[in-house]
């Protein structure tokens, strides 16, 4: 009865997916502005690197036609994925290239995991069926993971290039510049990731005819990093009094690097308990191993 019921499953939710991709919504105003401009963001987001690429081999054309499909339906329904799309601009990725990956992982776990399961004759058929939807369910989620794992430490790495920042503001204003100015030669020293995305996010801003924190607030919202957003409210409220903000500046950058050091000892602790723990099972298995013969002969 297994085998029935999960085939009659299958071909249910096939049927309802099949449904819901030739039944095309009619997308409102919302979905189409969100349609352009999730567009006009992927287009200024890509660095030279991640736009000299070109998409080579057929794997790559299979996952960027999939992850086009699906950005479109997405798009087509109003799906944000707010999350996921922060994640990627962290990381400068492209959201098609994501979620043709994760379908393709997960076609690789439904297909690829029964016929291991049934060469190596590890179980019947039905739990094999099973086995193959539990394993695309978990294939499909892991390229989720890796990308909240890796724009974590992006997070991180803003954050410790950002306190620096801070510190550069502060000489600048304290050299006799004002805050625009300030802000826009601090980002230009140096070429790390960090910098070039605040000096992009500075640059538009004065494009575009929006003020510097503003711009820190929408980089801040774009790359889901809470110090940018309390970075541009603070410069808000200080206006031009550059003594006073130069003095909130350094204290906000003091902040920061206590913080950083404070989650570095954090890590350390945990990674120590994880020696610890390693250490005492390696201890009981060899006490095991010691005393196995002794108790096999009682």
């Amino acid at each position: 009865m297994t085998l029935p019921l999960l085939s009659g499953a299958v071909v249910g939710v096939g049927a309802v997916l099949l449904v819901l991709v030739f039944v095309r919504p009619r997308p409102g105003i919302r979905a189409t502005l969100a349609r352009i401009d999730s567009g006009r963001k992927s287009h200024h987001s890509l660095t030279a690197s991640a736009a000299g690429r070109r998409t080579d081999g057929r794997l790559e054309q299979v996952t960027m036609s999939i992850g086009a499909r699906i950005e479109a339906e997405a798009l087509a329904r109003g799906w944000q994925f707010t999350r996921t799309r922060t994640d990627l601009s962290v990381l400068n990725r492209s959201f098609t290239v994501h979620m043709g990956t994760k379908v393709l992982a997960g076609l690789v776990g439904l297909i690829w995991f029964p016929i291991l399961l049934r060469v190596t004759d590890f179980v019947g058929l039905g739990l094999s069926a099973v086995s193959g939807l539990l394993a695309g369910a978990v294939f499909f989620t892991l390229p989720d993971a890796q990308l909240k794992r890796e724009a974590e430490r992006r997070r991180r790495d803003f954050r410790h290039v950002m306190g620096s920042f801070l510190d550069l503001v502060a000489m600048n204003l304290a050299g006799g510049r004002g805050l625009p100015e300030a802000l826009m030669a601090a980002s230009s020293i140096g070429e790390h990731w960090a910098m070039v995305r605040i000096r992009q996010a500075l640059s538009n801003a004065r494009i575009v005819g929006h003020t510097p924190w503003e711009g820190i607030a929408a980089l801040g919202r774009e790359l889901g990093v809470e110090e940018l957003r309390e970075l541009a409210s603070a410069l808000a409220l200080a206006g031009d009094e550059g003594a006073k903000i130069r003095t909130s500046l350094m204290a906000r950058a003091q902040s920061m690097r206590r913080k950083e050091l404070a989650d570095v000892e954090g890590m350390a602790g945990e990674n120590s308990q994880s020696m610890l723990l390693a250490q005492i099972l390696i201890a009981i298995s060899f006490l095991l191993f010691l005393t196995y013969p002794a108790v096999a002969q009682l």
